[in-house]
């Protein structure tokens, strides 16, 4: 999550999406020598409002190559652009073509969830993401006819599920442990952002959570989880807001309490169908994470073997750096307009999830490597791996991410130990 300056006098912060100026404890901190990639990117926006103007066409002129145009009878593309305005207007024209084919997906009696999967899979224009986020994470049928009677009948029973669970005495008596735990954790999430400071937020949170953890007692509650909730708690929030709304101005507390539920519940059940492909990770003593740090060593060890040599020689173990970004998702490592775009192409490979998020870290890794190269030591190789700078990162940056993520993934799963890097 991205964080905002905030002066602790008056607590007031500058903007929701604005990049922090200042080193923030398990955050990414920002590197002067790096600069814009691209100053239209929603990370030179000053407020949320702005960010929104920037992504209400929803695509980015970088994702041109996913959008199948060759049966519009309207001229082909031209090559040469004769202004700024041009390529500007080339996005529109891509960003309405994509968002007419969700509609169409969404709008079918009986949606293929396979093409939605295939079309989500590069992005999600903000329009349609809510809608869409809840049919890949299968919280709602395909059947058109039956997804307004079964979105009443989940948000109910989440509510209902907080009855019997929170607003009883056995929050206090029987889940004693987890409660405070939950409580004390939940004022701590992203401080410095005024929207998560807002005592009906951090409410709908610790239930959200609260109702997670005692349905799922393997696992219970872990310290970090909560940061998984929040990709979908802002694209719901983003849904039920009237259209123009800045978050940095936003007072939840003055939203509909129908909406307010909505957000909860939607949260709730699209957070839960999320991690029941990646539990094993969450459960004490989390195998799951250690046997995914050990396959990120040996993969790296077989693509680029001097990268992981150089680590083992400085003494950097995988575990040191990595079991955050699996244990987190990479949620502290990316800004969040990054983390939504990213979530747009988990959710679209659910089914196969677990092993494709291994693939995205070693891409990530390797996305450092001539950075990491330059490091002599111990210490100059974990400041960088702590804190990477991808304060400037925008959607492109993302898309060339999961690509690499997937050409790993097709080159590498399954492959024998002898198709390796020379190098190693």
């Amino acid at each position: 999550m991205e964080e905002i300056d905030v002066n602790p006098e008056d607590g007031k912060g500058t903007s929701f999406w604005k990049k922090n100026n200042r080193a923030v404890p398990g955050r990414p901190s920002p590197r002067k020598d790096v600069k814009t990639i691209n100053s239209f990117s929603p990370s030179s926006s000053s407020s949320f409002q702005d960010f929104q103007q920037s992504i209400s066409d929803a695509w980015d002129l970088g994702d041109d190559e996913f959008c199948n145009i060759s049966s519009d009878p309207r001229p082909k593309v031209i090559h040469k652009f004769n202004s700024e305005l041009d390529l500007q207007l080339l996005g529109f024209h891509f960003a309405e073509e994509k968002i007419i084919k969700f509609k169409c997906l969404l709008e079918s009696s009986l949606l293929n969830l396979s093409d939605l999967q295939n079309l989500s899979w590069p992005g999600i224009p903000f329009p349609v993401k809510a809608d869409t986020w809840r049919l890949l994470a299968g919280y709602t049928p395909t059947c058109l006819e039956l997804r307004d009677e079964t979105l009443k009948k989940k948000r109910l029973e989440y509510w209902n599920y907080v009855s019997q669970y929170y607003e009883t005495d056995a929050r206090d008596d029987i889940y004693q442990g987890t409660y405070r735990q939950i409580h004390i954790d939940i004022p701590r999430m992203s401080p410095t952002i005024s929207l998560f400071r807002q005592k009906v937020v951090q409410q709908m949170f610790e239930r959200i959570l609260f109702i997670w953890s005692v349905r799922h007692p393997a696992s219970g509650y872990v310290q970090g989880i909560n940061d998984l909730v929040t990709p979908f708690f802002i694209v719901f929030l983003h849904q039920v807001l009237p259209k123009g709304t800045d978050l940095d101005e936003v007072d939840i507390s003055l939203l509909d309490e129908e909406k307010r539920d909505i957000v909860e519940a939607d949260s709730y059940w699209c957070f839960c169908k999320f991690l029941d492909g990646i539990q094993d990770n969450y459960i004490f003593p989390q195998l799951g994470i250690q046997h995914k740090i050990n396959r990120l060593r040996e993969l790296i060890q077989r693509i680029d073997g001097v990268l992981h040599n150089h680590l083992q020689k400085n003494g950097v173990e995988y575990l040191q750096f990595s079991f955050r970004w699996m244990n987190n998702l990479l949620t502290r490592e990316l800004p969040l307009r990054c983390l939504i775009r990213l979530w747009d192409t988990y959710l679209a490979e659910l089914d196969t999830f677990s092993s494709f998020q291994l693939f995205v870290c070693a891409a990530f890794l390797l996305h450092w490597r001539q950075d990491l190269m330059v490091e002599k030591d111990f210490q100059g190789l974990m400041l960088f791996l702590q804190n990477l700078p991808t304060q400037n990162w925008n959607d492109s940056d993302i898309n060339l991410l999961v690509a690499e993520a997937y050409r790993l993934k097709c080159t590498f799963a399954d492959a024998p130990n002898h198709f390796q890097s020379k190098d190693s």
